[in-house]
């Protein structure tokens, strides 16, 4: 094995961007569980903003526009959550994962034309000089601006729900959507928000898989990052910044797996492809056990449905 092919330089910079979708996804994720819900169809959201973004990057020649309509149509798609599990009162997991196969068999059936299609090409941002800096210039000043967007979303996130009054008020509809409903805050609304908040994130970050992370459409392209993304809102006990280190430290992973296999270390390839089924087991449990809950400062109302009284 030559370990020394491996340059630690490369594989920091590259982690970065590894990292990004899976991190745009679970920002969004935070927020939405910061406001009480549960939503499982991650998977399905970034599936669609992937087909999507990459449909409208390929048809109008600018990455930009798709990654704008991959927003649009991941917040869309979160819609079809939110009518189930805030208007009509269904069961928050079965909603969720529902809304995941309908994301991949969809965007199966719109991502058939666009196989084999190269999109146009995101650039990198130029910071000039800064770039060619020695081992800082290629890992924080060589990168696309969804690099950059995706950590300054992180401090914008932890900023609105620590200081501001719409933050604080989604997080008291969640830790207690009764006492918040008391006080006269709209559950729902807020909560239909988050949801639309979260969808839009996801679909950004699928957006970012097809046209920078892997620029091409691939059916299932997600391949699990979803999943990663609701495990990393968990194990980060649903702060911000702990998401943006859980996020690095698996885009790292990947990586790094990637390199030991170039340097010749052999890992199967079923533990990656079975992963994502173990992650959600263990979210699915962790959500399920009230002593787990608490221990990791989850939000008291989770998972539970909004009833208004009267």
């Amino acid at each position: 094995m030559d370990f020394g092919s491996i340059n630690p330089v490369i594989l920091i910079a590259s982690l970065m961007v590894a990292a990004t979708p899976i991190l745009l996804a679970a920002i969004g994720e935070l927020v939405v569980e910061k406001a009480g819900v549960l939503n499982l169809g991650v998977e399905g959201m970034m599936i669609t903003g992937a087909v999507a973004g990459f449909a409208i990057a390929v048809t109008t020649q600018n990455p930009y526009l798709g990654m704008l309509g991959a927003v649009v149509a991941g917040a869309l798609v979160s819609m079809l959550f939110a009518v189930l599990t805030q208007l009509l009162m269904a069961n928050q997991v079965a909603s969720g994962l529902a809304l995941t196969l309908f994301g991949l068999g969809f965007s199966a059936l719109l991502g058939q034309s666009y196989v084999g299609i190269v999109p146009p090409r995101t650039p990198k941002l130029d910071f000039g000089p800064l770039t060619d800096l020695p081992v800082v210039g290629p890992i924080l000043f060589n990168h696309d601006i969804l690099v950059y967007v995706s950590i300054a979303l992180v401090a914008a996130v932890w900023y609105w729900l620590n200081y501001s009054r719409g933050g604080r008020v989604l997080r008291a509809v969640g830790e207690n959507h009764d006492s918040a409903h008391a006080l006269g805050y709209k559950v729902t609304r807020v909560r239909i928000l988050a949801i639309a908040f979260g969808g839009a994130c996801a679909g950004l970050g699928g957006a970012y898989l097809s046209l920078v992370r892997v620029p091409q459409w691939t059916e299932g392209m997600t391949a699990g990052a979803g999943w990663i993304a609701l495990a990393l809102v968990v194990f980060a006990s649903w702060r911000p910044w702990r998401a943006l280190a859980g996020a690095y430290l698996f885009g790292g992973i990947m990586v790094l797996q990637l390199n030991l296999q170039a340097a010749g270390f052999r890992i199967p390839v079923e533990y990656l492809a079975m992963s994502p089924y173990i992650i959600t087991i263990l979210v699915l449990v962790i959500m399920s056990s009230n002593r787990a809950r608490r221990s990791m400062a989850a939000p008291g109302s989770l998972g539970r449905s909004f009833h208004a009284a009267g």
